[in-house]
């Protein structure tokens, strides 16, 4: 039998929605198809869940699973998930269909004002992220050259337009994906990962906090359809316009758009984590995630090498 867990937050009518395209809501769906897994052993998957976050807000959200399940948090990020555990001495297959109503606004700088203390965690190095790393000298080298002056915004820029002209956005052979920066440095080709993870890497090492966040496009130019992956982007800091974002992977795919693509980007996508070497459970804190978008599933208490079939949609709603 299957359990329905429904969490419906008040859905408002929200003025204007429907009339900009800088302004969307729309339902998205993600889910689980049925999986079997090895039996005798507990077995926990751990789901992202979309973020109350700038540009977005949750409206309804429904969670059904053939599993009992709850949420919870992780702790460095704040990232949501929502966890389903089945007992060593079920056999019960396990599936998931998580549902929100989400309303996405166009993101800008957030002109937030942050302490030295809450900057720190953006400047340090993740495993695939350095900082301060001679692999980044040459780079750096021909950004300072090219840069207006040395203040951190003229820094930044230059930083996000040499990534833009000097990384192909490509997807051939083994090695893209995984948001290596020295992968980046020397094959100069990847997917947003790989680019934003090298943007990253630079403005830490210039001392510019920098977050790499991640979720799903979920295009303008239909109403209704399915997404065939994730997308990822980043936000970095500036003490004058608190957070700015940019998505340097699309400004090279569009080259039209790089000016629009830095300091800000429309409704065209669902932001699900935040941050790298992620720990959801004990398990993981041996191994932290590289990032969290797809399912990470421990079988007795290890994390599972193995995959489920998952299945991503969205479709517009009316705004009332």
């Amino acid at each position: 039998m299957r359990l329905l867990m429904m969490l419906a937050l008040c859905f408002i009518a929200l003025p204007g929605l429907a009339e900009s395209s800088d302004s969307r809501v729309f339902q998205f769906t993600y889910e689980i198809q049925e999986a079997d897994f090895p039996a005798g052993e507990a077995v926990d998957v751990y789901i992202p869940m979309p973020a109350e976050y700038a540009g977005q807000k949750i409206l309804v959200q429904a969670l059904q699973s053939s599993v009992p399940g709850e949420s919870g948090v992780e702790q460095a990020n704040g990232n949501t998930y929502y966890h389903l555990h089945r007992s060593a001495d079920s056999t019960v297959p396990l599936s998931a269909t998580l549902s929100w109503t989400v309303a996405r606004d166009a993101v800008g700088a957030t002109g937030d004002t942050l302490s030295d203390k809450q900057l720190a965690p953006y400047l340090a190095p993740d495993t695939l992220v350095p900082v301060g790393h001679k692999v980044l000298e040459p780079i750096l080298a021909e950004i300072h050259e090219m840069r207006e002056d040395e203040s951190p915004a003229a820094t930044a820029r230059a930083i996000y337009d040499w990534v833009v002209d000097n990384v192909e956005y490509k997807k051939v052979g083994t090695g893209w994906g995984n948001g290596d920066t020295f992968w980046a440095c020397n094959e100069r080709y990847g997917n947003c990962t790989d680019f934003h993870s090298l943007f990253i890497a630079l403005a830490r090492s210039e001392g510019i906090p920098a977050r790499f966040e991640m979720g799903f496009p979920v295009p303008q130019e239909r109403s209704e359809g399915e997404i065939g992956g994730y997308h990822c982007w980043v936000q970095f800091y500036l003490p004058e316009r608190g957070w700015v974002p940019i998505d340097a992977s699309e400004a090279a795919k569009h080259p039209e758009l790089r000016d629009a693509l830095y300091g800000g980007y429309p409704a065209d996508r669902i932001h699900f984590s935040t941050g790298r070497d992620l720990v959801l459970s004990p398990g993981s804190a041996e191994a932290p995630l590289n990032y969290f978008i797809y399912p990470y599933i421990e079988v007795g208490n290890e994390p599972w090498a193995g995959t489920v079939t998952t299945r991503f949609s969205y479709a517009e709603v009316p705004a009332s």
